[in-house]
């Protein structure tokens, strides 16, 4: 047994660790490629690895290896590519039919009777329509976008169309042999290997909404926003040259930024109602007003005493005969100080 395999049987445990993972399961556009990552575990940097095609590992189609010289220059319909740096290898397979549908196994052969080989399976799945590279596209006004609509095999001879959703009046066709079409706001191109694109020009508000690319019956929706331009302006500072100088570049002009307002006379005003001097002055007040307040009531207080006597003393020189001292009301008068007892 080999050294190199008893350290890679070794590094795999727990044998959970001893994988290859992939992409899960695709659906491909006939006539199109398709490129498949395949990753591993470092012990296996050094095996080759293949892909193969079968529902069963044991017994699949091999299709592509890394110890098998391909052909430089040239673009086989398979073809595998191993970056033991990145522990990674990718198959690719170009121009995809309907009856390359199936099962396929990305493996490292590991070898020896001790241990099989490490795979992952995936399907591929090829069918016909039609998809978009990018289906929500804006731009300013005044500007342009471009939209890629791609179609299967069997679509290739198909005219292409563009058209605004909910208006087939609207449709714009290509050109039969040379498949373009093109007015003053809409370019449409078509490569004839499976894809074609729809370039909207000098786009207005308008413009805005849902399309259709279509190749015969297939559709896929698109939707253009057409944003506001943005516009900036800088005032550029004019500058008094003499007769004898030179004249000023574009790049010597200095932008000069708006003045700062000046402060209102509301906030002067602020700024002096909150200074200590006007706090200190305003509680001066406030306490003058609240002796003045009891001055005022004392002096209320005193009056309404003196005149309820006077109002007594009034009763009893109007009734002077009566004799009934027992239920008279004497007052006492101090005339020196003028208080009520």
């Amino acid at each position: 047994m080999h050294l190199s395999f008893i350290l890679a049987l070794l590094s795999c445990l727990p044998v959970s660790l001893c994988i290859v993972t992939t992409v899960g399961d695709l659906a491909v556009l006939g006539g199109r490629s398709v490129t498949i990552p395949c990753h591993y575990e470092p012990q296996y940097a050094g095996y080759v690895k293949y892909w193969c095609r079968g529902r069963m590992r044991e017994i699949c189609t091999s299709l592509a290896r890394t110890d098998t010289p391909q052909s430089s220059g040239s673009e086989e319909q398979v073809a595998i590519f191993d970056d033991p740096v990145q522990l990674v290898f990718t198959v690719t397979m170009r121009e995809l039919k309907e009856e390359d549908s199936g099962w396929y196994w990305c493996g490292v052969e590991v070898g020896g009777i001790w241990s099989a080989d490490v795979a992952a399976s995936l399907h591929v799945d090829v069918v016909h329509g039609m998809s978009v590279v990018n289906s929500r596209l804006s731009g300013e006004e005044g500007t342009s976008v471009t939209v890629e609509c791609q179609y299967s095999e069997k679509y290739r001879d198909s005219e292409k169309k563009w058209c605004r959703s909910g208006d087939w009046s609207s449709c714009l066709v290509t050109d039969a042999e040379s498949g373009i079409y093109e007015d003053t706001s809409v370019v449409i191109s078509d490569d004839k290997k499976g894809s074609f694109s729809v370039t909207l020009k000098n786009l207005e508000k308008r413009d805005s909404g849902w399309y259709w690319c279509a190749a015969a019956q297939q559709q896929m929706s698109v939707h253009v926003m057409v944003t506001p331009r943005v516009t900036t302006s800088m005032s550029p500072v004019s500058v008094k040259t003499s007769p004898t100088s030179q004249p000023q570049s574009a790049s010597q002009y200095t932008y000069v930024p708006p003045p700062k307002p000046i402060a209102k006379d509301w906030d002067y005003q602020r700024h002096f109602m909150e200074s200590p001097l006007m706090v200190c002055a305003v509680i001066v007040i406030l306490v003058a007003l609240v002796m003045l307040s009891y001055k005022l009531w004392h002096h209320y207080r005193k009056t309404q005493r003196q005149r309820r006597a006077m109002e007594n003393k009034a009763r009893l020189s109007e009734h002077p005969g009566d004799g009934d001292w027992q239920n008279a009301s004497v007052v006492f008068l101090n005339s020196g100080s003028h208080q009520v007892f």
